[in-house]
């Protein structure tokens, strides 16, 4: 048998208007992120949460599909997926800044491109990558001699060498995990990453830049400064700060190394 199920008339429903109590305001977040990452990465989204000064500062983030794989060719099959997923960001929502959260990708990508997929659709966000933020960041310190860490594999190695030397970088060591599998990236410990770091410094450098965005280098930066003397920049660390000035927070952050505690 058929059950005849009961429909509500629509027609003759009536609630209980509050209109009369409505208020509005902008709407949650005084300073807006909006933050594009990798399909499969896993630690964007806790870092930029954890070093959120105060609930003032909101992040909205959206996926964009990746392969497992981190070389130069998968990095550049992104950038035609950029402006889509950025797009998903609260659409008719404000954002002060549009992050995209790929080191090696936004080095293989370019700014200039990257900038212009994001700006074809939100026009009024200032566009942050990984690489110019560090870069930033390291200008900020008056870094120019480097010691260099990432988990890449060798390709991918060359062209981050590449551009922070084009950049007038002089990279004084450079070492690396030499991991292409991004699942692989997100499962190093902070501990293998700390002790990395500190094998990785020359005393010569005047900073060391951990190069990233997947891996937790975020969560023992300070650790790590306080072992080397000297500062320590790394791609989710300077990616934030520099997302978080352009949006027009000036408040520091403790725990995160000396970059989001003094400038």
């Amino acid at each position: 048998m058929t059950e005849v199920v009961q429909t509500a008339d629509i027609t003759r429903f009536q609630s209980t208007s509050v209109c009369d109590d409505i208020a509005l305001d902008e709407g949650p977040g005084k300073y807006r992120i909006g933050l594009i990452v990798l399909s499969n990465d896993y630690t964007v989204e806790r870092d930029f949460m954890n070093m959120r000064p105060n609930d003032d500062v909101a992040i909205f983030t959206t996926r964009i599909a990746n392969t497992p794989d981190c070389n130069v060719n998968t990095l550049r099959k992104m950038a035609s997926r950029i402006a889509d997923a950025a797009e998903l960001l609260v659409p008719e929502g404000r954002l002060d800044t549009v992050a995209y959260a790929c080191t090696s990708g936004s080095v293989v990508i370019g700014y200039e491109a990257i900038s212009d997929h994001i700006k074809a659709v939100r026009p009024e966000a200032a566009c942050i990558t990984p690489i110019t933020a560090s870069l930033a960041a390291l200008d900020t310190f008056g870094a120019q001699k480097l010691a260099v860490l990432t988990p890449y594999v060798d390709e991918v190695n060359a062209v981050i060498a590449d551009y922070l030397q084009t950049a007038g970088k002089q990279i004084c060591a450079f070492s690396s995990f030499r991991i292409e599998d991004n699942e692989e990236m997100a499962a190093l410990t902070g501990e293998a990453i700390f002790k990395a770091a500190v094998k990785s410094d020359r005393p010569e450098t005047d900073a060391l830049f951990i190069s990233c965005t997947a891996i937790r280098a975020v969560e023992v930066v300070d650790r790590i400064e306080q072992a080397l003397g000297k500062p320590v920049v790394t791609a989710n660390q300077a990616m934030f700060w520099q997302a978080l000035r352009a949006a027009g927070c000036e408040d520091k952050v403790e725990g995160y190394g000396t970059l989001l505690r003094q400038f």
